[in-house]
Order: structure tokens, then C-alpha cells, then sequence
């Protein structure tokens, strides 16, 4: 029998919610010149950027990420090696993988495959990142930041909420990990890192109210 997610309080649960609402982007995909999947703790990246890449969107795909204090348990060897090798038993052509192991920040992350790319001279006028659920909107305006000639796309898996908390096994990860993206919505694009979004206030008041209680694990300091 498959494995359900711990209830959450009810309240919890709607602003959790409301937030995975928010950071979903809805691209309408199509073929793009590269996919590049963003490290982090969530191994499905590497899963959808096997089926996009086996849909055709993209005929190289780029895996970019070190570790940070949440994945350096799970992926010793780094986040990027270890989602080259999912995607490579999941069908993807070893060949079609390159691997970015240095990145530690969205910025690097796109940065750093932005380099690695045209050092092999692929042209690149379109990229399709592939993120956990609640990256793709400060990813999307990272990149339009720090890679403003390329058009972007955003796509991550498109399970639910609950579903998401039982694929990664912890939920106070997931939570505080919405709460810290859309923290960094705001943050960043006062730091000059990302473009700027516009939060909501239902958005912003329901994510006050996660850190009021207590999901703060993953804010920017």
C-alpha cells in the first residue's frame, strides 16, 4: 500500500497550500534548445527531465548542482551526479547528459550550464528548467536576471501537494522549503539576484503565517 502524507492541522495545510499555488507557473512547454535540471534535495527532477527529454523538448540536458546541508546525506556524490545517473537508468542517452557539479545558488546553477554550454558552442536562444515544485518561480526570474537573452520555461513534476510531501518523505522540509522560496521572491529582487514578482497579499500573509509557525529552517538569513 502506498505511503500517505502525516495530516497537517487543517490551517497549516491551506497556507502550505497556497503557496505551492503561487510558485506554479504553468508554461505551456515546447521544444527548447536546452533542458537543465536545478540540484537540490528533490530527485525528481531528474525523473520529469527524463520524460521531457523522451517527449522530445530537449536534446541535451544539463544537471547543475553541489550539495547544500539538506542533500549532502542524500547525495554524497553531489546533487547533479547523482540526477545524471537517475536520468541515465530512467532512458536518457549518457551522451545527452552534461554535468555542472560546482553550483550552490539558482544564479550559479544557471550561470555556470549557461558556461558550460557555450564552451561546447551549442546555441542556446531557449532554455526549459526543470525544478522542484516551488522553485520554478524564482527560478524563472533568476534567469531572466542573470540569462536575459534566452527565453525561459519552467516546468516540475505535477503531482499535488500531499503527493509531493509523501514522494520526499518530510514534511517539515517541504513546508519550510515553500515558506524560504517565497521568502526569496522578495529578497532577491532586492539584492539585485532575480527580477521582481508580484506576491500577492493572500500569498504573502499565508506565509508569515507558516513562520509564525515555526517553519523557518529554510528562510535567507
Amino acid at each position: 500500500m502506498a505511503a500517505t502524507a502525516p495530516l497537517l492541522p487543517a490551517a497549516i495545510r491551506a497556507d502550505a497550500l497556497t503557496l505551492w499555488d503561487y510558485h506554479h507557473l504553468h508554461h505551456e512547454l515546447r521544444v527548447c534548445d536546452v533542458g537543465i535540471g536545478l540540484g537540490g534535495h528533490d530527485p525528481g527532477v531528474a525523473a520529469v527531465a527524463a520524460g521531457l527529454y523522451r517527449q522530445g523538448l530537449f536534446g541535451i540536458v544539463v544537471f547543475s548542482g553541489a550539495n547544500a546541508p539538506t542533500t549532502a546525506d542524500r547525495f554524497p556524490r553531489g546533487e547533479a551526479v547523482h540526477f545524471r545517473d537517475a536520468a541515465v537508468r530512467l532512458g536518457v542517452p549518457l551522451q545527452a547528459v552534461r554535468v555542472e557539479p560546482r553550483a550552490t545558488n539558482t544564479a550559479e546553477n544557471l550561470a555556470f550550464s549557461r558556461d558550460l554550454l557555450r564552451d561546447e558552442g551549442v546555441g542556446l536562444e531557449s532554455v526549459l528548467l526543470i525544478t522542484r515544485p516551488s522553485q520554478q518561480r524564482r527560478a524563472y526570474a533568476t534567469c531572466r536576471k542573470v540569462w536575459p537573452e534566452v527565453t525561459v520555461l519552467c516546468a516540475s513534476t505535477g503531482i499535488s501537494l500531499d503527493g509531493y510531501i509523501d514522494s520526499i518523505g518530510d514534511i517539515e522540509l517541504v513546508v519550510s522549503t515553500l515558506v524560504g522560496d517565497t521568502q526569496r521572491i522578495t529578497e532577491y529582487a532586492q539584492r539585485g539576484f532575480a527580477i521582481p514578482q508580484d506576491l500577492p497579499i493572500e500569498v504573502q500573509a499565508a506565509n508569515e503565517r507558516l513562520v509564525r509557525a515555526g517553519y523557518t529552517a529554510r528562510l535567507a538569513r
